[in-house]
């Protein structure tokens, strides 16, 4: 008994070893990024734009039919929803505060991230990890090529750009699915549900959503390229690797959010 509780207490500690290792290796490539981001034109190693645009059309343009699928569907259960549990206390107009608040601060913003992770996050780090094996990285030092401003800067530029611009187009089309529901059920025309949702709504609201779209966009960035430079064992261990990429993307931004919301609101 003694030994079993010695060996499960000396697992728990490697595991958390290894955990605080790779959130100083993911703070080491955020600080080298931003690095050359800054300086790179100054060392004769410029981050390149083509790049940059090749990944924002991979994150951004390709995911927008199902972003915009996913937001109008999250937009419509929302009001479908709400008019249900608002319905016992009669007070169904009031359902457009709930959605609009709901949407901006919360609803869009989580979901675009989750789908980015599940999406680009994985097919980064896949990336990373097969240009490991292949030794691609290793060729890159070779030939005085910094991996970072080649591998990293790129996407991470592109997911600063392309997760908060998706998590907008979200909010505009869930707000505007829910609106159509809720102008169809209830007597209120979708000019007025608009102009209500303007009225609750402040900058503050739409700055909460996008100051986490950003958070995200980082945590995904350097979830996938973490993972990615972690491959071994070929194959086997670049499938292993993607998956790990995805589950530990999409529990770094729900935890986040709720951190974030919790000390945005204290």
């Amino acid at each position: 008994m003694l030994t079993q509780t010695v060996r499960m207490l000396g697992r728990l500690g490697e595991t958390v070893v290894k955990g605080v290792a790779e959130m100083g290796f993911a703070a080491v490539l955020l600080g080298e990024a931003l690095f050359w981001l800054a300086m790179g034109r100054r060392r004769e190693q410029p981050v390149r734009l083509a790049p940059i645009v090749a990944e924002m059309t991979e994150i951004g343009l390709r995911a927008l039919p199902i972003v915009t699928v996913l937001a109008v569907t999250i937009g419509i259960m929302l009001a479908i929803q709400g008019i249900y549990t608002l319905r016992m206390f009669g007070a169904e107009s009031q359902v457009v505060p709930g959605i609009a608040f709901s949407v901006v601060r919360e609803f869009a913003p989580l979901i675009t991230g989750i789908l980015v992770a599940g999406r680009s996050g994985s097919a980064l780090a896949a990336r990373l990890g097969t240009m490991r094996i292949n030794q691609e990285v290793d060729a890159l030092q070779v030939m005085g090529i910094s991996p970072v401003r080649f591998l990293v800067v790129p996407p991470l530029v592109a997911m600063l750009v392309m997760v908060p611009s998706l998590s907008l187009w979200s909010i505009l089309v869930a707000l505007g699915g829910a609106g159509v529901y809720v102008s169809s059920t209830l007597d209120m025309t979708f000019a007025a549900y608009a102009r209500q949702c303007l009225e609750m709504l402040t900058l503050g609201d739409l700055a909460h959503g996008m100051g986490k779209s950003f958070i995200f966009a980082v945590l995904i960035t350097l979830v996938g390229v973490v993972n990615g430079a972690s491959v071994s064992g070929g194959a086997e261990g670049v499938g292993r690797m993607t998956t790990r990429s995805v589950v530990q993307a999409i529990s770094a931004i729900v935890i986040t959010d709720m951190i974030f919301v919790f000390l945005v609101t204290r």
